[in-house]
């Protein structure tokens, strides 16, 4: 028992004294050092990680010149993802046009064209009665609400826009997403196989290809004016509208309407395709239109809430770099997500004023479209052509391609190729000391790959890719042969190799939109390892690569400027399946001709870069 003249006494905890107090600063700080030495060497393919949700950093632009290069790059990144680069033959189109419905201002048609053989696209056409000088076309995708181009709501409404611009003077085509009214061949999410993936066989690609050849049908129509063609559309409208304003330069003004947004990117399966937003968001592939005119249609209650203040000047941005941001508006509704009537009169402005050239006046009020009936506008299944089923449709793209990649040369299937993989050869490759290992850094993307480095006293090199670990290959008697022969080696451990197993390759659609695959990672990484190598050794470069090895080293040797002797295990005719050994899974690889291909570049010789050095190298510690 304590005395009640005395304090109690405790045993003294360190941690309350001054020096305990300093330990823990210590300690703190080796393990924030620790942390950051840790995050020095890590790739940014590790660090950076985002999908639909995530909020976008909005990236600014020093030059017209600058922002060029990246507008193509973006471009054909959309076709790449697309399964559209490059481009289809136009087949004709066999334009139907039937059952048409006369009001007092407009008149309506049911339409079917077909954008390839044996696959119908339907849509309505509405037209002034009253026509005389030819008249501008205004391409009207629909978005996701229930009744496709037939929904006719407070909140959103087809029918009322085209009707309305019919009866101000436009040619309106209001056509079908996949999947939806009377374009059913297709569901409306397909192409989440790994084979639709490798032929790029999607929801956003055929829906890309419909809107490039309804463009084509309005252009090929005696009443529209084919140099005056506007495109609007809401949601995952506006999604098809800002697609196809970024390739077909034949769009005059653009409307995407409640879309446009650094922190919501869309999620539907027609919104998403391998390789669409690597490195880049809906905000940049929206600024494709510049110069060209362009409205930004936003509203208070969705995630276009912060457009007038955030997306409007990034986008108001690349117009200043032509000398016309007065060629970019923005316009925010308080509401909800809609296509309603306030956000459609802005529209009706926009047009009046881009396609019209201010010539009558936009009417007060809309006229009413209530006496138009769903059965006014659908064609229904028993009216419509038998076209192909789904396997039969996935046959014909593949047949489509097979048939083009037939036409092309070397040049343009390596030009194919390197897009199908995001690859460029580095300008400079950075090596940082990790250990007993280097670092190699492509200098412009920030990719780093693992490598052990045995520098030899005379030229030439190995460069060994293990589908594993390479480093297993350092005792082996080749390895010490070679190092005895004054070779140097290079042992590589390509994206996720390094663990003592192939990590498996993600195949989800959503994941694949914003990053590439483990696969064309590795391609990636294997160039790098070459630059490298090819700024260093003035002798000959071989590459060993064993199993699956053997086609990522196949491919990276097709594309790189220098010639490679390779020494792999490669069926490169390729087997029929996506897990097949020989054939690694890089979306939309065969598209692009595949391995064999490649192999067929190969025979042909290395790319030649006109006016690009060969990779320098920097050796530095950061």
């Amino acid at each position: 028992m304590h005395s009640p003249h005395r304090p109690a006494t405790h045993p003294r905890n360190p941690w309350h004294s001054a020096t305990g107090w300093r330990i823990l600063a210590v300690l703190a700080a080796l393990l924030l050092t620790a942390i950051l030495l840790g995050r020095q060497y890590e790739d940014v393919r590790e660090i950076v990680r985002v999908d639909a949700k995530t909020h976008f950093a909005l990236r600014e632009y020093r030059s017209l010149d600058e922002w060029q290069a990246r507008r193509e790059h973006l471009r054909r990144q959309i076709l790449v993802a697309a399964g559209l680069y490059p481009l289809p033959e136009r087949q004709p189109l066999k334009p139907l046009r039937f059952d048409p419905k006369e009001f007092e201002a407009y008149r309506v048609e049911k339409v079917l064209i077909e954008p390839f053989p044996g696959f119908f696209l339907a849509g309505n056409l509405y037209t002034p009665k009253q026509q005389g000088r030819k008249l501008p076309g205004v391409l009207v995708p629909h978005g996701h609400w229930k009744h496709g181009r037939a929904h006719n709501a407070a909140d959103y409404s087809v029918p009322a826009l085209c009707a309305n611009l019919a009866a101000q003077g436009y040619v309106a085509f209001a056509y079908d997403m996949v999947g939806y009214n009377d374009t059913r061949q297709l569901p409306h999410d397909f192409g989440g196989s790994s084979q639709e993936m490798l032929w790029s066989f999607s929801p956003l690609g055929v829906q890309l290809w419909d809107s490039i050849r309804a463009l084509d049908f309005l252009q090929s129509l005696p009443e529209v004016d084919p140099a005056r063609i506007g495109v609007t559309g809401a949601s995952g409208g506006a999604t098809q509208t800002i697609l196809l304003a970024a390739v077909d330069d034949r769009v005059t003004a653009s409307a995407p309407v409640n879309m446009v947004s650094a922190s919501f990117q869309g999620d539907d399966a027609c919104e998403m395709a391998p390789g669409l937003r690597v490195g880049t968001n809906n905000v940049e592939i929206a600024s494709l239109m510049a110069p060209r005119p362009m409205l930004l249609v936003s509203a208070t209650g969705d995630w276009t809430r912060s457009t007038p203040r955030l997306e409007f000047p990034a986008v108001q941005s690349i117009y200043r770099l032509y000398g016309r941001r007065d060629r970019v508006s923005s316009v925010q509704i308080d509401a909800g997500h809609n296509y309603n009537a306030r956000s459609r009169q802005e529209v009706y402005s926009f047009f009046h004023k881009q396609l019209r050239r201010g010539r009558g006046a936009v009417p007060a009020k809309e006229i009413d479209v209530s006496g138009l009936r769903p059965e006014d506008l659908l064609i229904g299944p028993e009216r419509l052509p038998q076209g192909l089923n789904r396997e039969q449709l996935f046959s014909a793209w593949r047949a489509q391609e097979q048939r083009q990649e037939a036409t092309l040369d070397a040049a343009q299937l390596r030009e194919q190729l390197m897009a199908t993989l995001d690859v460029s050869w580095p300008l400079q490759v950075n090596v940082l000391p990790a250990g007993k290992r280097v670092l190699l850094e492509q200098s412009d993307t920030g990719e780093r790959v693992a490598a052990r480095w045995m520098p030899g006293r005379g030229s030439g090199a190995v460069l060994i890719v293990h589908p594993e670990r390479s480093e297993a290959a350092t005792e082996t008697p080749e390895v010490r042969r070679d190092l005895e022969r004054g070779l140097s080696v290079l042992l590589l451990d390509a994206f996720r190799t390094g663990s003592g197993g192939v990590l498996e390759s993600s195949t989800d659609r959503a994941f694949l939109t914003y990053h590439l695959s483990d696969d064309a990672n590795r391609v990636h990484d294997i160039v790098t390892a070459i630059a490298f190598l090819a700024a260093r050794q003035a002798g000959e470069i071989r590459m060993q690569c064993p199993g699956i090895a053997g086609s990522w080293c196949v491919l990276a040797a097709a594309v790189a400027p220098v010639r490679v002797d390779l020494d792999v295990d490669v069926e490169w005719r390729e087997a029929p399946t996506a897990d097949s050994a020989s054939v690694p899974f890089i979306p939309g690889l065969k598209r692009a001709g595949g391995l064999r291909a490649a192999m067929l570049m190969l025979e042909t010789g290395p790319a030649q870069l006109a006016g690009l050095p060969a990779p320098a190298d920097a050796e530095h510690a950061r």
